[in-house]
């Protein structure tokens, strides 16, 4: 990048950090959903406006800043520099607003009941404890029921209010927010791997056993898209359930697949081959689109938003 490159980023930094103080919130609220979710169709779904009236806020944004914040591709948004050097600024406003509103409308008396969230077994046992101890703090009124399940026809059928999930569900009476990357990987107690052999290569992993997770069929089939050369036999231990098949991998038993944060809090455990055996996975945050304007499972919406981003 040029020397006369990175003046002009640094010109526009400043200048939208002094034109900020005199920016209206909704407008850079509706930037924010906007540059979040891609559209404006979606950025309107999201804050609940008519897309008309996101069109005229950003304008107005645009306007006020003298400057062009996103590109239009048909209906697609892209961010320019001016829209990249705002959404820094804009997006540590945003956080700021959204604790300060946590904070305060976990305190109103009418914030009670209960709210169910739906997780996978392994997200509600590694994740979810740390993010309803600051859900009691903050609303002790609220009543969190934990559903362990990998079902998104749990929204569908009004079984929970909101759920996490790694794939986005394409019903459109969903709102989904994406949270984050996640990267998991294989893995084996040092003690098996002392007795068994450290796998070296691919063709390595067909002389080890392997814990499934769910059927071994679809277990297998995904196994070998990732070019992994085992058979249904090297499946020694099966289970649906994502913490039985990792206690099952912890005592010794056989190679199994787990989030790499969570596998962090077992020292014992060793990757196989991290440099072919490595996936990522996205964290999609769902809700009903009739009850996402509920305050009380708004509220509880948007701290899981906070905590699992």
């Amino acid at each position: 990048m040029g020397v006369a490159r990175i003046d002009e980023i640094c010109r526009l930094y400043i200048r939208i950090c002094m034109d900020l103080s005199l920016t209206d919130w909704n407008h850079l609220r509706a930037f924010l959903a906007t540059a979040e979710n891609g559209s404006l169709s979606a950025a309107a779904r999201a804050l609940g406006l008519t897309q008309p009236t996101l069109s005229r806020q950003i304008a107005a944004l645009e306007a006020a800043l003298d400057l062009m914040l996103f590109e239009r591709n048909g209906r697609t948004l892209t961010l320019t520099d001016a829209g990249r050097a705002l959404l820094i600024h804009a997006g540590d406003m945003g956080s700021a607003a959204l604790r300060l509103s946590l904070a305060a409308s976990g305190q109103r008396s009418e914030l009670s009941g209960l709210v169910r969230v739906t997780a996978s077994d392994v997200t509600s046992v590694h994740d979810l404890p740390q993010v309803l101890r600051a859900l009691r703090l903050r609303a002790p009124q609220i009543s969190v029921e934990v559903v362990a399940s990998n079902d998104i026809e749990n929204l569908m059928q009004r079984d929970a209010d909101i759920a996490v999930r790694n794939v986005r569900p394409d019903h459109p009476n969903l709102v989904a927010r994406l949270l984050r990357k996640r990267s998991g990987y294989f893995y084996a107690t040092t003690a098996y791997l002392d007795a068994r052999g450290r796998p070296k290569t691919l063709d390595d992993l067909a002389l080890h056993d392997w814990i499934a997770l769910g059927p071994v069929v679809r277990m297998h089939r995904y196994m070998v898209d990732m070019g992994i050369p085992i058979t249904p036999e090297n499946f020694r231990i099966i289970s649906e359930n994502g913490v039985a098949a990792w206690e099952m991998c912890r005592a010794g038993l056989g190679i199994s697949a787990m989030d790499a944060e969570v596998a962090a809090k077992s020292p014992d455990l060793e990757k196989i081959l991290p440099e072919h055996l490595h996936v990522t996975y996205p964290v999609w945050l769902v809700t009903h689109r009739e009850v996402h304007t509920s305050p009380r499972i708004r509220l509880v919406f948007d701290l899981l938003a906070e905590a699992l981003s």
